[in-house]
C-alpha cells in the first residue's frame, strides 16, 4: 500500500506543473446554449460506445443508429472480459448515455458523430503517459474488470466537469433543466466507477506492480496537466490535505476544499480527450477532432 507521503508528492507535482506550464484558455468562452450543450456530444457519444461496446459487444449503430447522424462507428471497441454484476452496472450506464444522446437531440438537435478511437492502444497510449514509461504487456481496457473500470475512470469524469462548467453559463432555462438532469446521472455513475475502484485500491493491477489507486492517482495527474489550468482532478485516495474537510484519504468523490464539484471549459476537455494537451491538436480519442461548432473552431480551416 502506498504511503500517504506518495499521494501528498503526485499531488504537489500536479500543481506544480499547472503552475509551470501556464494557464492557457482557463477564462470563458464565447458561444450561445446550443453549441454549448452540442459540444457535450463529444463525451456522451464517447461514453455511450465505450459502455456498449464493453458490455454487449456492439455500439450505437446496432441500439440507436439514427443518433449517430451518418458520423463513422468507433474503431477498435470491443467486449470487454467483465465480471457479471460489474456488466450489468456498464450495461446500465451504456442505455442510458444512450438516453443522455435522445434527450439531446430531442431537446436541441444532434450532431454526426466524431470517429472515436477506442481501440487498446489508444488506451495504452493514455496509460503509458499517465504512467510516466511503456507498460509491457500495453494496457488493455478490455482484459478483465479492473482494468475496464480503470479505462472508464478515464472517461465519464471528464463529462461531468465539463456539465459543471457549461452550467452558469447557459441563458435559457430550458437549457439549465436539461444540462441539470444530465449531470445528475453522470455525477452518479463517476461515483459508481470510482466506489467500485476504491474497493480495490490497494490491488495489484496485474501483471503490473502497481495499485488501483496508483493508477487512478497518475490518470488524475495526466488530466490536471493536459488540461492546464489547475487541480481539478483527485484519484481515489489522497493525503488529508486533500481528503474532505482534511479529515480522510478516502477520495470517493472528487471535490475542492468545499467539497463543491470542479468545473473545466469546452478547451480544456478537448486538451484531455485529444491527449495533446492542445485543443487546436486532435489525438488520443479523436484522431480528427471532436465535433460541434466549439469543437470544430478549434480546428485548421479546410
Amino acid at each position: 500500500m502506498a504511503s500517504p507521503s506518495f499521494y501528498v508528492f503526485i499531488f504537489i507535482i500536479s500543481l506544480k506543473l499547472s503552475q509551470v506550464l501556464g494557464t492557457p484558455n482557463c477564462g470563458p468562452i464565447v458561444a450561445n446554449d446550443i453549441d454549448r450543450i452540442q459540444f457535450a456530444f463529444n463525451l456522451e457519444f464517447l461514453e455511450a460506445e465505450f459502455f456498449l461496446y464493453g458490455a454487449l459487444g456492439k455500439g450505437l449503430d446496432a441500439i440507436a443508429p439514427t443518433f449517430a447522424a451518418g458520423g463513422p462507428p468507433p474503431v477498435g471497441a470491443k467486449k470487454a472480459n467483465l465480471e457479471p454484476e460489474v456488466g450489468k452496472i456498464i450495461e446500465e450506464f451504456a442505455y442510458q448515455e444512450v438516453g443522455h444522446l435522445r434527450a439531446i437531440i430531442t431537446s436541441i438537435g444532434g450532431i454526426p458523430r466524431s470517429k472515436l478511437d477506442l481501440s487498446p492502444q489508444s488506451f495504452a497510449n493514455l496509460f503509458d503517459n499517465a504512467i510516466g514509461f511503456k507498460l509491457n504487456p500495453p494496457f488493455d481496457p478490455y482484459y478483465d474488470t479492473v482494468h475496464y473500470l480503470l479505462a472508464c475512470y478515464a472517461i465519464p469524469y471528464v463529462g461531468l466537469v465539463g456539465y459543471v462548467g457549461t452550467i452558469p453559463s447557459l441563458t435559457n432555462e430550458t437549457s439549465r433543466s436539461l444540462v441539470a438532469s444530465l449531470l445528475g446521472v453522470e455525477a452518479g455513475q463517476d461515483a459508481v466507477i470510482r466506489t467500485l475502484l476504491y474497493e480495490r485500491a490497494d490491488q495489484k493491477v496485474l501483471p503490473y506492480n502497481l495499485t488501483v489507486a496508483t493508477f487512478t492517482n497518475r490518470i488524475s495527474w495526466l488530466r490536471n496537466k493536459l488540461g492546464g489550468c489547475g487541480n481539478k482532478d483527485e484519484g481515489v485516495k489522497v493525503p488529508f490535505s486533500f481528503g474532505a474537510e482534511n479529515r480522510t484519504h478516502s477520495n470517493v468523490l472528487s471535490a475542492n476544499s468545499n467539497s463543491r464539484s470542479y468545473a473545466r471549459t469546452p478547451p480544456e476537455i478537448l486538451r484531455i480527450i485529444y491527449g495533446s494537451g492542445n485543443e487546436y491538436k486532435p489525438g488520443g480519442f479523436y484522431p480528427n477532432g471532436g465535433g460541434g461548432n466549439i469543437a470544430r473552431s478549434f480546428l485548421p480551416k479546410a
